[in-house]
């Protein structure tokens, strides 16, 4: 017998079933021709401490939300997006941005952004639209429409640094879950990644509004709006690479 894939081939970084049809990309991967609207906004230091695993600590009281229109990605094709954001820190270890919420429109994002990141991944329906001289973004999961975000269109410049300067969500903070198939815990880690080949187009700034609703399967609603914060509507492209585990709870041990 002829074995499709030997034992040394499974056990290769970047090996992904089905055999014959791999769904998990490859790193490095590119993402180009991207639209993204964020928005910020303050809410309840008490609502991030409530969904920060421990030992993170929160930086702040405000959150991200990230509406991307991805036009041009490797293996995933044209999707839609949204990561909900807080800034936090590993004293020690690292500084960035907390994903408690994300969700997407394409299944291979769901898949890699869960095995891979541990990234909270979920299937819905973000959009982000254009209706006059405003810029609308909606999340729609199980027909209710979670999250609706506004900004006017393109009437001030603005600076991706100024974005950056609220928390640092270029560097994505994940808590990765995987149990082993007798329900024992496998994976229990937080993990880091930073994107590369980062290419800022255009940026502009508005004040912003966000409404959110509340669905037990897609709970923005935990972290309410307080005080609405500016939006940001810019586009870019970047690269995405491996990571870093920061650390691993079962073996009580930081990454490198």
């Amino acid at each position: 017998m002829v074995w499709k894939n030997r034992r040394e081939d499974i056990l290769k970084g970047g090996f992904s079933t089905p055999l014959d049809a791999p769904t998990i990309p490859r790193f490095p991967f590119e993402f180009r021709d991207i639209r993204i609207f964020t928005m910020t906004y303050r809410t309840d230091p008490e609502a991030i401490r409530a969904l920060l695993p421990e030992p993170l600590e929160s930086t702040g009281d405000m959150v991200m939300i990230h509406f991307y229109q991805m036009n041009d990605t490797d293996w995933l094709g044209p999707y839609n997006e949204v990561n909900v954001m807080v800034g936090a820190e590993l004293p020690g270890k690292a500084t960035g941005a907390y994903s408690t919420y994300l969700y997407l429109s394409s299944e291979v994002g769901v898949t890699h952004g869960r095995e891979i990141h541990g990234q909270p991944k979920k299937l819905g329906e973000p959009r982000i639209d254009y209706r006059g001289d405003l810029i609308v973004a909606t999340l729609e999961r199980n027909g209710i429409e979670v999250v609706t975000g506004t900004m006017p269109y393109k009437q001030e410049r603005g600076d991706i640094a100024d974005l950056s300067a609220i928390f640092p969500f270029a560097t994505n903070i994940n808590l990765k879950a995987v149990d082993h198939i007798d329900g024992s815990p496998a994976i229990r880690q937080l993990t880091s990644r930073s994107l590369s080949d980062v290419q800022v187009t255009e940026c502009w700034r508005g004040p912003c509004t966000v409404e959110l609703r509340p669905n037990a399967q897609a709970p923005v609603h935990r972290l309410p709006v307080r005080e609405m914060g500016d939006g940001f509507f810019w586009s870019a492209q970047f690269t995405l690479v491996p990571g870093v585990v920061l650390l691993d709870y079962l073996d009580g041990s930081d990454g490198p």
